[in-house]
């Protein structure tokens, strides 16, 4: 990555400098296909006309390009050499008049790592299939460019492809005399334009609505997916979800759709779960379903649909200025999309999960020494490339919530329609946001924002009773604190909700007051003289972001009570909360697994019982004392086998206990189990052993040493596809072999030869649980590897080996020692490096923590 980097003090002189006034981009795609002719990169021929203006003639600037060669540059007529004006990532423009015309003529290269042209070869059939993706900063791959989000232009693309192709741009595009052109754009940024060629599977439909001024909306819609893919597509509830959320946002935005058509491409290798580019989505193909899946997955395809539905206000028609303001488009996505899930889809209990999974990520990223305020300090574009996190995305939305609830959602949404109108197709700072909604909220927005936006960290939120003589409360307050780290204690409306058992048991709520929880203690005075509750639930609703703490008696209850709680939601909380003190070192993982093996087959909200499912298995894992492991991976698996035997003929709830119990296995009657439900010997009624869930059989087989190379080649002879693939290298990479693991580690860390999926895959399958002893000299080659990884490779790639190759499983004082020992000989490593290995190491420090507490629990 040398020379790749864009400073934000670059961008903001660029800024000042330059104003873009057009695009015009003609890329040549016929060389995707066929023989590449030679040694090094297959590439494309690009040229680029871009016309802009420059503030002080005379002056010097840059134009950005990635490209393995220049063949020619023209500056206002003038020529100028390559090899003196590029150097690889960069061309300098010196002596700009007033007005300015660039043109480039360049040779890009194709990619493997899902960054810029990505280029796919399906093995099933031999089809090449091609799409773009750039957030934040790789349109340069494709096509010289100012790029930075506020040189914001209009763009015209036109594009050669391979005969018998079809070519998607963000614009309305047409083939004529073999040339697909495409309309003009609106201003957008670099980082959301977007090319998809290839022969596509491609369905379509229409979005219609009547204006209130009386004019008719149509919206071409449109979906996509490979030909191999196009059997499972199904696009009919992609379009459903598609109109619901157009709807929606219609309703509640009152700025129409500004993009012309809508298209939603479900393409491979890709490293994100989507891309807003305007009329042109881009999602993972992995939201198209081979097999059975719970409602959770249709759930989260939908609200990743409705998020980047959201951002085509939220982000593209307004664009943050630079890479800081990050969250005035993420977080109001992730925001937007559980608000419209709710309010418009069949998944109204969408904010159970957002309680659930996406806070879970949230209070993670919160509590690492990475941790940053939602609007971040963003230095260069490394730092933007890490700042896709839990805090731009989950906490930022959490936060939102909190400020719906804090200014009440008829001014907040009245705030977005002025902020819309205000700065359409322009760029925006914090300031411009807070303005509008201070003018219709009446509220003093700046000391909100200085205690959310602007400082890090989550507070945790502890009830405190005290009972009279007569058994009511006298006195209950709401007792608030900080990590030393990050002291702030900040605003919090919260609802407090009084929970006891009634004469069928159940676990219910008799009485809730809504207050304003600041400072270090709150008094709720509204609860004086209530009944004495058995649990106490400070954050009931789900209203602020932070950590619920129990008092001794509400925690007694759920140990004794949790399944009773008949609420859905207060149910997902008190989950996040426990699991929140296991993770923090104040409950024993032993305790928290017990409680998962009690409760979770009484959970009715699926998405809440795979997370539980998740957090039980980390625990077993990560936070459970040495000594236990063993019996604690037992246990599971026992109690995974009895929960799938227990659960209905083909639910869903069926299909996550199976899954888990396939994750959890470990002793020779679990492979047998798993090799009979393959083999067809033994069937449990109405668990249909699908395509995928053969592959979910097969790992922990192939981990455990019961199947062989042999009989992972016979599984991919039966499913010879892109997905079957991604499967067996994971699973060929899962085998306890010395041999394997040092075959997978040269393929990821010594070669660059794999894509990006099949990386991803053998770094899945290479680390295992089960694995400790044969992954242990690993963890020194790990350490001498990865400053050499980060320089020479891309930085998605760079981030999933540092990531996915952190020896987690040497979880001991010595593999802490030895991540210490490299932070201190390597202060001057590139900061994002840094921050990756930090976060390792506070995930390692943590687990060490657990297992202390769970140790101590005797």
């Amino acid at each position: 990555m040398p020379g790749e980097n864009l400073t934000r003090d670059e961008a903001r002189e660029r800024a000042a400098l330059l104003s873009v006034d057009g695009y015009e981009v003609s890329l040549d795609l016929r060389s995707a296909v066929g023989d590449s002719g030679g040694e090094g990169p297959r590439t494309f021929r690009s040229v680029t006309t871009v016309r802009f203006r420059c503030a002080e003639p005379g002056a010097s600037s840059f134009a950005d390009l990635i490209a393995p060669g220049v063949t020619a540059v023209s500056l206002n007529g003038r020529d100028l050499d390559p090899g003196q004006v590029f150097d690889g990532s960069r061309l300098l423009l010196e002596d700009l008049a007033a007005e300015n015309e660039l043109v480039v003529d360049a040779q890009c290269a194709y990619s493997r790592t899902g960054e810029g042209m990505h280029r796919f070869v399906d093995p099933e059939d031999g089809e090449v299939y091609l799409y773009t993706q750039y957030e934040p900063a790789d349109a340069r791959r494709v096509f010289a460019n100012f790029e930075q989000p506020d040189l914001k232009a209009p763009y015209r693309f036109e594009v050669r492809a391979p005969e018998g192709w079809t070519v998607w741009s963000n614009g309305a595009g047409e083939l004529t005399d073999g040339v697909w052109r495409f309309a003009e754009t609106k201003p957008i940024s670099t980082y959301i334009t977007c090319v998809v060629a290839g022969p596509y599977h491609y369905v379509t439909d229409t979005y219609e609505r009547v204006l209130e001024d009386g004019t008719r909306l149509e919206i071409p819609l449109g979906a996509m997916c490979r030909k191999g893919l196009a059997p499972h597509f199904d696009a009919d509830d992609v379009f459903l979800v598609t109109k619901q959320g157009l709807d929606f946002f219609h309703d509640h935005f009152d700025y129409p759709y500004p993009f012309g058509k809508y298209d939603q491409a479900f393409v491979p290798e890709y490293n994100l779960g989507a891309m807003e580019n305007p009329g042109m989505v881009t999602f993972r193909e992995e939201f198209i379903f081979r097999g059975k899946v719970t409602r959770a997955s249709y759930e989260g395809r939908a609200n990743v649909v409705l998020h980047e539905m959201a951002h085509m206000w939220f982000g593209d028609l307004v664009t943050m200025e630079w890479w800081d303001d990050l969250w005035l488009k993420e977080s109001f996505a992730d925001f937007m999309g559980a608000f419209s899930l709710v309010g418009a889809t069949r998944f109204t209990d969408g904010w159970i999960t957002f309680a659930n999974r996406r806070k879970a990520w949230a209070y993670r990223a919160d509590q690492l020494p990475s941790t940053h305020p939602i609007t971040a300090d963003i230095r260069d574009l490394q730092d933007a490339k890490l700042n896709f996190d839990g805090i731009t995305y989950a906490k930022g939305a959490s936060v939102l919530k909190q400020l719906v609830a804090y200014v009440g959602q008829d001014a907040f949404l009245e705030g977005a329609r002025r902020y819309f109108k205000r700065h359409a197709y322009g760029n925006t700072r914090l300031g411009d946001l807070l303005s509008v909604l201070e003018e219709t909220s009446g509220r003093d927005m700046g000391a909100w924002a200085r205690s959310w936006l602007q400082t890090a960290g989550v507070n945790s939120l502890t009830p405190q009773v005290l009972l009279n003589a007569d058994g009511r409360i006298d006195e209950l307050a709401v007792v608030q604190e900080a990590a030393e780290s990050h002291p702030e204690l900040r605003p919090h409306r919260v609802a407090v909700g009084l929970y006891r058992r009634t004469e069928a048991g159940t676990l219910e709520r008799y009485a809730q007051a809504e207050t304003d929880v600041d400072g270090a203690r709150t008094v709720v005075t509204e609860l004086a003289g209530a009944d004495a509750p058995e649990l106490v639930l400070v954050n009931d609703d789900d209203l602020t972001y932070c950590k619920t703490r129990f008092d001794e008696t509400s925690l007694a209850t759920l140990r004794e009570h949790l399944g009773a709680l008949t609420d859905p939601l207060a149910r997902a909380l008190c989950w996040s909360a426990l699991w929140n003190m296991t993770r923090d070192a104040l409950l024993p993982a032993r305790d928290f697994t017990d409680l998962v093996l009690r409760f979770a087959g009484r959970e009715s909200d699926i998405g809440v019982l795979q997370m539980l499912h998740a957090w039980a298995e980390s625990a077993a894992v990560h936070y459970t004392a040495p000594e236990r492991r063993e019996r604690a991976g037992r246990r599971l698996a026992e109690g995974a086998a009895a929960g799938l035997r227990a659960a209905g003929a083909g639910s869903e709830h069926q299909l996550a206990w199976a899954r888990f119990f396939a994750r959890t296995a470990d002793a020779p009657a679990d492979f047998e189990l798993l090799s009979s439900l393959l083999d067809g010997t033994v069937t449990l009624p109405g668990l249909e052993v699908d395509q995928e869930l053969r592959w979910a059989f097969l790992e922990p087989l192939a981990a455990h040493g019961v199947a062989d190379e042999k009989r992972l080649d016979e599984e991919l002879a039966r499913d010879d596809t892109a997905s079957g693939k991604r499967h067996h290298v994971r699973c060929l990479a899962a085998r306890p072999s010395a041999a394997v693991k040092a075959q997978c580690w040269a393929r990821v860390v010594e070669s660059d030869a794999l894509s990006n999926a099949l990386v991803e895959a053998t770094i899945s399958g290479f680390a295992q649980p089960s694995q400790r002893d044969l992954l242990a000299p690993y963890a020194e080659k790990y350490f001498a590897a990865i400053e050499r990884v980060w320089s020479e490779r891309s930085i998605q790639i760079g981030m999933d080996v540092v990531r996915g190759l952190f020896p987690s499983f040497q979880d001991s004082q010595a593999t802490l020692d030895a991540t210490d020992a490299w932070l201190t000989a390597h202060e001057d490593a590139a900061p994002a490096l840094r921050r990756l290995v930090l976060e390792s190491r506070d995930d390692l420090a943590r687990a060490l923590r657990g297992q202390a507490c769970d140790t101590a629990a005797g």
